[in-house]
């Protein structure tokens, strides 16, 4: 009996010290002047991807106001304009994804300097880029913007239907509008309007990243697309879209497919 006694006493002592040593353990590192410190996370020198949109038609350089287009229709065109936001781009793999935030371009066909873009991702092999073609809806309900999202770049509407996501103007001897002005201001951030467009292309090879060092990838934007990949728009049927509605909607669907990566990537 006696045994059992001080056994049960003694187990009775650990319970009841328990709460004691708990809080000794807890209070010392301070008493003692000792600083839990947590392990850091491993640190990586970044990489950069530069990526180059390369506005084509049918391949072909792009050249402002003086060559003549001709579209799947036949009908002969001009380009005096061409711009389009790029939003949030990235690079992918299967286990990581890495884009830039807060990345907003306008990309200008007539402002070289605006063609290219450079941010810093984490270094690896990637098998895809992404954007997105215009601007999120926060964005176009976010008040007064600055860089690429300022109203003075001539791409936004109101505060009601937000920013043109794309603009396309030049002329057609068929389009039936004044001056034989063709003018595409594709628009629309919500509900049934929307034209936000998320563009994913497939690298032909691995985009490489490598620490401290710049990779370059070339997107070229088709817009022989705009017209018919999908949804047939001629020109003399549709010579001006500038609000958000339907025919936007079916331009967006169109103009989605203009983007292609280009074989190759180069390092710097």
């Amino acid at each position: 009996m006696n045994n059992s006694n001080s056994s049960l006493s003694f187990f009775s002592f650990k319970l009841s010290a328990m709460p004691v040593l708990i809080l000794f353990l807890l209070i010392a590192p301070g008493i003692l002047g000792i600083n839990f410190i947590p392990p850091a996370k491993k640190k990586y020198k970044p990489g950069y991807i530069r990526m180059v949109f390369k506005n084509t038609v049918d391949g072909a350089a792009l050249v402002m106001n003086d060559s003549v287009y001709t579209n799947v229709f036949g009908e002969n065109y001009r380009v005096s304009k061409l711009k389009y936001y790029i939003s949030t781009p990235g690079l992918k793999n299967s286990i990581l994804l890495q884009k830039e935030k807060n990345g907003y371009h306008l990309v200008d066909a007539s402002a070289l300097a605006s063609q290219s873009f450079i941010f810093a991702v984490r270094p690896g092999e990637y098998h895809s880029v992404f954007f997105l073609m215009g601007v999120d809806s926060a964005h176009n309900c976010s008040g007064a913007q600055t860089g690429a999202l300022d109203p003075l770049h001539d791409m936004f509407w109101t505060w009601n239907n937000g920013y043109v996501m794309v603009k396309l103007e030049g002329l057609s001897p068929v389009s039936p509008a004044i001056n034989q002005r063709m003018e595409y201001h594709i628009g629309g951030y919500k509900g049934r309007d929307k034209v936000l467009e998320e563009i994913s292309l497939i690298a032909p090879s691995p985009i490489v990243i490598k620490a401290e060092k710049t990779t370059e990838v070339i997107i070229e934007t088709d817009i022989s697309k705009w017209w018919q990949f999908g949804n047939p728009v001629p020109i003399k049927g549709t010579p001006i879209c500038a609000t958000p509605g339907q025919m936007a909607k079916k331009i967006a669907e169109n103009y989605r497919n203009m983007f292609s990566l280009l074989p190759g990537s180069i390092i710097k």
